[in-house]
Parts: structure tokens; C-alpha cells; sequence
């Protein structure tokens, strides 16, 4: 009797987890089909549309004609995109460098947080694009550019690590104070791995904030010729009503930003995956 007991216990077991295997299979399939399924609906829809109501091409282009300018202009476009992105990822890394400096700063001294940190929050808080000609007066193109991009990318770094290593267990602490940890030790050990959570969470918004603080200067600037971005690229189509080339280059801004959420977001599960609950697989 036991055994035919103990022989339905691991049956049903196996079969509970023969279903959590399954479950798992089809939502990592979803993760990746629906969002392409949704993709086919849209670009069905919007060429239904365009075909259908025979909309003009310097209205709505169809995605077809999209296709074909990011093709035709694709030397223009491609040299234009890669000084967007120069200018994001220099922008990151000095927002990256300038935020968790000063957050260490912040957390060594509450003096100087209590001195600076309002000030950062002016700058999140003010439009960028009501100070950027002001920027460009004093500072040449590139440097705007930088500057402009680094302040919309800068205070989601500092904030979010900042409550990172003030969110360390007080327990945790109170036991380094006992062992008479240093306050360097204390940062390295404790608040420094607690903080790297809060820190990837704020990469994960810079990220994206780079690129749009980079896009919105190169608006701002308005310039041409060698040297200039994709924004100036969808001017430059725009005043000539070329929309499938405003198009294309938008869809280049859109493929990019979503390539840094994606490096960003798989930066993050490699740190945080074998420790951390945020990024440790659950279940179900």
C-alpha cells in the first residue's frame, strides 16, 4: 500500500513538473513570437492603409517605400547615425562616470549631498531644449551636443545609486561597525553590492535618455554637412518633403534605442542573475 502510495506521490510530482516545463517553454516562446506577430500586424495594417486609401507617398509612404529610401540614402544615413551614436555612448559613459562619483561623494560626506544634490535636480528638472542654444552660444557643436545629452542622461545615474548604497540592510552595517570595518571596506563590500541593482536600473533609463538628449541637441543645432546626425538627416528630408527618408531615419533612432535597452537589459541579468531576486528565474 505504501508503495503504490509513494508511486502516485512521484508520479503526480513529475507530471506538476513535466507542467512547469511546458509553461516555461511556451512563455519563452511568446516572448519572442508575439512581439513579431504584433510587428507583422502593424506593417500589414499601415501598407493595408496607405494601398487602400491611397494615400500619397509625401503624406504616408507605405512601408515598402520606407524600405526603399533607407536603401537609396543608406551612405548618408549610416554616417549620420554613427555620430548619433558617438555621441550617446560618450554621453553615457561621462554620465555614468560623473553620476556614480558623485554618489560615492554623496555617501562618504551628507554634508556635500546636502549641498550638491539639489542642483542636479534643477538640471533633471529644466528643459533641455530651453537651454540648449544657450549651451551652443558658449561651446562649440560637438561639446553642446555632449553636454546636452549627458544632462538628460546624468540624473537617473546619480539618484538611482545614490538610494542604492543608502539601501543597504542596517543590519549588515551595524555587524561591519562591530568588526570595525573602514568606510572604504564598508563601500566595497556591503553598499557597493547593494547598490549595483539601483545603478542597473538607472543604466537601463540613461540609456535610452542618452539617445533622445543626443537627438533633441542635433534638432537644437541644426546644422548640416559633415559631421551632422541623424536628426539633421530628417530636417534635411523634411524641408525637401522627402518623408520615406524621415522615415527611415527614424526607424535607424528606433532600432537603436531599442538596441541599447536590449544591452542594457542583458548587461544587467549577466550581473544580477545568480544573486540577485530581481534577475533570479522564478518558477511557474
Amino acid at each position: 500500500m505504501s508503495d503504490m502510495t509513494l508511486g502516485g506521490v512521484v508520479e503526480i510530482v513529475d507530471e506538476e513538473e513535466l507542467a512547469r516545463a511546458r509553461s516555461r517553454k511556451r512563455q519563452a516562446i511568446a516572448r519572442y513570437a508575439l512581439p513579431v506577430v504584433v510587428l507583422i500586424i502593424v506593417l500589414g495594417g499601415w501598407h493595408l492603409l496607405v494601398t487602400v486609401n491611397e494615400i500619397p507617398h509625401y503624406i504616408l509612404p507605405g512601408p515598402d517605400r520606407v524600405f526603399s529610401a533607407l536603401v537609396e540614402n543608406w551612405a548618408s544615413l549610416i554616417d549620420s547615425w554613427w555620430v548619433t551614436i558617438t555621441i550617446t555612448f560618450l554621453a553615457l559613459s561621462l554620465a555614468i562616470s560623473v553620476g556614480v562619483g558623485l554618489a560615492v561623494l554623496f555617501n562618504l560626506s551628507k554634508w556635500v549631498e546636502l549641498s550638491f544634490f539639489p542642483y542636479a535636480v534643477v538640471l533633471q528638472v529644466t528643459p533641455i531644449v530651453a537651454i540648449a542654444p544657450l549651451i551652443f552660444i558658449y561651446a562649440d557643436r560637438t561639446v553642446g551636443l555632449l553636454i546636452c545629452a549627458w544632462i538628460v542622461a546624468f540624473f537617473p545615474i546619480l539618484s538611482n545609486t545614490v538610494m542604492g548604497l543608502n539601501s543597504s540592510d542596517h543590519n549588515l552595517r551595524d555587524l561591519f561597525q562591530v568588526y570595525g570595518a573602514s568606510r572604504w571596506q564598508k563601500l566595497r563590500f556591503l553598499e557597493g553590492p547593494s547598490a549595483l541593482p539601483y545603478f542597473l536600473s538607472g543604466l537601463r533609463i540613461a540609456g535610452g535618455l542618452s539617445l533622445i538628449g543626443a537627438v533633441v541637441a542635433e534638432f537644437v543645432a541644426g546644422t548640416g554637412g559633415i559631421g551632422s546626425g541623424l536628426a539633421f538627416r530628417i530636417l534635411e528630408a523634411s524641408y525637401r518633403l522627402q518623408v520615406p527618408k524621415m522615415f527611415a531615419a527614424l526607424f535607424l533612432i528606433i532600432v537603436t534605442g531599442i538596441a541599447i535597452y536590449l544591452l542594457t537589459s542583458f548587461l544587467s541579468h549577466m550581473l544580477l542573475r545568480k544573486w540577485h531576486e530581481s534577475a533570479v528565474r522564478r518558477e511557474g
